[in-house]
């Protein structure tokens, strides 16, 4: 007469040979691509220098325009005029391409038409980052 072991269940549902089949290529995978660092690290270069090359260390400043009651336009605390604002503007666009901001300050009593065309210049010169604000009494220098 047979014996029968019962083995259990378990047994019939674990199997290892998959895991252990991917534990071997991970360390081929990985056994070989240590022998590429090595390899990589033994190369003879001479590596130029950058002595001359300065990181941005610190955000470009934000351009800041102040519209008194009357109108009038003051960057850098001197009154310019429309003509002379989408010239500071077009130079700050092309000193800061992508991270030029611009904050525009109004009295409170001034018409919107002075904000509005202080708003299409930085649209002109292709500043898009650029915010309004009323203010009761804007100082000439931020």
């Amino acid at each position: 007469m047979a014996v029968h072991f019962n083995k259990g269940r378990a047994l019939h549902l674990f199997d290892l040979t998959p895991m252990i089949d991917m534990l071997f290529a991970l360390l081929i995978f990985f056994m070989v691509c240590s022998q590429f660092a090595i390899a990589e690290r033994k190369l003879k270069v001479e590596l130029p220098s950058g002595s001359a090359a300065m990181p941005l260390t610190s955000k470009p400043k934000e351009l800041f325009i102040n519209i008194d009651r009357s109108g009038g336009y003051f960057v850098r605390g001197q009154q310019i005029s429309p003509e002379d604002l989408a010239k500071v503007l077009t130079q700050a666009a092309l000193d800061n391409p992508v991270s030029q901001s611009v904050i525009i300050r109004a009295d409170k009593h001034v018409a919107w038409d002075y904000v509005a065309l202080a708003m299409r210049l930085c649209n002109q010169a292709g500043i898009r980052d650029y915010s309004a604000s009323l203010a009761d009494e804007p100082s000439r220098a931020p």
